[in-house]
């Protein structure tokens, strides 16, 4: 919001009663969340409302009248945004035109590298091959970054300065997570990691209880087969 239009509304509402002034507050919460495309910050919603107002209790407030309705308002990736429930993205999977609706699915090695690199990054292929136990081919890291869950971060102080990958911001809207200090405690990865060693059955099936990562539906759950035959 601009300072000029700032300026021009009213956020304390005084002349109405606080039962009015309360309601007026949910729907420009309500309004400003529906029509952004990207998480709305505090500071924006801030903005919008009197300082009298408890942004947390208001926001409350909207879920609670939104409860038997298929969306909600979700805190993700450092604001908040309407999102359909979970249990409704198959249902919109379906519709003709939505087959992007809902988190994307990933295969077996894409959440390996995906979850390795949430929780050790930055990190490079490299290591993250080391740990999965599987070659994490370029390919794999290409299609994680056209989702926009991952970037190029700052280069390794290696040889050869190889790129070390971080999660994005899509990162955290895809999993629902307000920050990464939002990340289930994993203290076996970052066990795995220090001690140089690969990610075994308990700490795979940990990350995906974590994560609540999805699979590609038809890949099939073998170690044997590479990304590419996955694909086939």
């Amino acid at each position: 919001m601009s300072r000029a239009n700032a300026a021009c509304l009213d956020r304390d509402l005084s002349d109405l009663p606080e039962g009015m002034r309360w309601r007026e507050w949910m729907l420009r919460a309500e309004a400003a969340i529906f029509a952004s495309r990207e998480p709305v910050s505090r500071e924006t919603l801030a903005g919008l409302v009197g300082d009298a107002c408890r942004l947390d209790a208001l926001l409350a407030d909207i879920n609670e009248e939104l409860k038997g309705r298929p969306y909600e308002i979700v805190f993700v990736a450092g604001g908040w945004q309407f999102r359909t429930r979970p249990r409704h993205a198959e249902t919109l999977r379906t519709l003709a035109g939505a087959k992007d609706a809902g988190p994307p699915s990933f295969t077996k090695l894409e959440m390996l590298a995906l979850s390795a690199i949430a929780y050790q990054q930055p990190v490079t292929r490299a290591e993250l091959s080391r740990l999965a136990g599987h070659d994490i081919s370029r390919d794999i890291l290409g299609r994680l970054k056209s989702l926009g869950v991952i970037a190029p971060g700052p280069r390794a102080p290696q040889p050869g300065a190889p790129i070390a990958w971080v999660t994005t911001a899509r990162f955290l809207e895809v999993f629902a997570l307000g920050s990464l200090r939002d990340l289930p405690e994993l203290d076996m990865l970052g066990a795995a990691g220090a001690e140089g060693r690969e990610i075994d059955d308990e700490i795979e099936g940990a990350l995906d209880d974590a994560l609540g990562l999805f699979e590609r539906p038809g890949a099939p759950d073998d170690d044997a087969l590479t990304e590419r035959e996955w694909d086939a």
